[in-house]
């Protein structure tokens, strides 16, 4: 039967380095860079601590590193600990499309397998690029969020296949490791509503544990329900509820090269509005002269960061890092986004807070429909003494139509990176994953993360 979970396996299973062409492999390395800064930036936050004490109780002779330690668990385990790293800090690569994604979230899965193997890069970077392409594509395919499902769902799929891929299974064990990560796949989009918990960094990292499980099982002979897309009970009735059969695969270029690495660590939509803000930020002398903000945006933003009443008054720093008025007040008070502004002193300020509730957010038409292929924000502020400022960005920096250079993304990886190894040992790590193609063996990377 010519199934998806088929068509997913087949190509999977065939997709081999001399594939990619350079520009794909540099990527993959560019992305690998922003993910461990992102962890490393991550590494005192208390569900990152929480989720690293829980799996050091784990151990396993080879299994793979949590990040920044010596302590080595087993794969799923370790997917789970070093994926809520890097998403914690709401920093790493976005897709935006039907769904929106950050695709990055399959590289700690992939790594944790390819470090239980003993796998090498190469083999590393095929598993991120196919992690990239099945998630990419199955968010062109159908929107979640609009029927209640967080898009972390499509990456029980991809981490599985890139899994299965990193273990060398056959056509037949990858589709059965699809089947099993697709029956417990669907993640509750309550974890990105109202006033948000720990968990928005650990659903996808759970995700991701659930595809590395998945192939570790199918490559033993489990077997899983199928078809696990189309079946009378399957994922396109009860979930995507949308025919996925348009998915696959490399219809032009590879994914990974459409995807946008962040500038400031916010929910991706309000990245423009971030840079209007700043931009607006040297003609205001002080906050207490803005009467009030408007930020015209687009649906996305408006559903996701700017609608719920939690957003105008944060309680938590997930709350704030996808709030679009407190990111936008935050910025035309401090002049910088950075993690200061979303410690719990910074959005618990009354005067911030006052200014936050100066902030309106409206839908735009034209915005709207010009998205996702731009993400552009318009910010408007009326000041008491009758002015009037105004920017509207269209791509902000790190877009993939206005990327960060690879003298940009180190530096964002040194300001990360470097309280927790020092400069110099940042950039070791650096050296590593920069040749990640010519290594033998990719734990050489996990040992130049652990921590002084």
């Amino acid at each position: 039967m010519d199934t998806l979970a088929q068509r997913l396996a087949e190509y999977a299973a065939g997709l081999e380095f001399s594939r990619l062409p350079p520009a794909v492999v540099h990527e993959v390395k560019r992305r690998v860079i922003d993910s461990i800064g992102c962890a490393l930036g991550a590494w005192d936050a208390e569900p990152c601590v929480i989720a690293r004490r829980v799996v050091s109780r784990y151990g396993a002779a080879r299994g793979a590193a949590l990040w920044g330690t010596t302590h080595r668990a087993p794969p799923d385990w370790a997917a789970f600990a070093n994926g809520c790293l890097v998403r914690y800090l709401d920093f790493n690569d976005t897709y935006l499309s039907k769904e929106p994604a950050h695709p990055s979230d399959n590289i700690p899965p992939m790594l944790a397998v390819a470090e239980e193997i003993g796998a090498t890069g190469r083999d590393l970077i095929v598993a991120i690029v196919l992690g990239y392409e099945i998630q990419c594509r199955l968010c062109d395919t159908a929107s979640l969020r609009a029927r209640g499902w967080d898009h972390v769902t499509y990456v029980a799929f991809s981490s599985a296949l890139g899994a299965a891929r990193l273990l060398r299974l056959d056509t037949e064990k990858t589709r059965q490791a699809v089947n099993i990560a697709g029956v417990s796949a669907g993640s509750l989009r309550q974890s990105r509503v109202g006033e948000l918990s720990h968990w928005k960094a650990a659903t996808v990292a759970h995700a991701g544990r659930r595809g590395v499980f998945a192939a570790l099982l199918a490559g033993e002979g489990m077997t899983g329900p199928a078809p696990i897309f189309e079946g009378a009970m399957g994922f396109e009735k009860l979930v995507s509820q949308t025919p996925l059969e348009a998915v696959v695969l490399e219809q032009g270029d590879f994914m990974i090269t459409k995807t946008s690495i962040k500038a400031w660590p916010a929910e991706y939509h309000s990245q423009s509005a971030i840079t209007a803000a700043l931009r607006l930020r040297p003609s205001i002398e002080d906050t207490e002269q803005i009467e009030s903000i408007v930020v015209q945006s687009h649906d996305a933003a408006v559903d996701i960061i700017g609608s719920e009443p939690e957003k105008w008054r944060p309680q938590s720093r997930e709350t704030a890092d996808h709030s679009l008025p407190y990111i936008v007040a935050a910025a035309l008070a401090d002049g910088e986004i950075t993690d200061r502004q979303f410690s719990s002193a910074r959005f618990n300020d009354p005067k911030l807070i006052a200014l936050v509730q100066r902030v309106k957010i409206e839908r735009d038409v034209e915005l709207s429909r010009r998205y996702p292929e731009a993400v552009a924000n318009h910010v408007i502020v009326h000041l008491r003494d009758g002015r009037v400022l105004q920017e509207q960005v269209d791509y902000a920096l790190g877009h993939a139509r206005n990327p960060l250079d690879d003298a940009q993304l180190e530096a964002k990886f040194h300001a990360l990176a470097d309280r927790r190894l020092g400069a110099e040992r940042a950039s070791a790590v650096l050296q590593v994953v920069w040749n990640l193609d010519t290594l033998a063996d990719v734990r050489t990377l996990a040992e130049t993360l652990v921590l002084p």
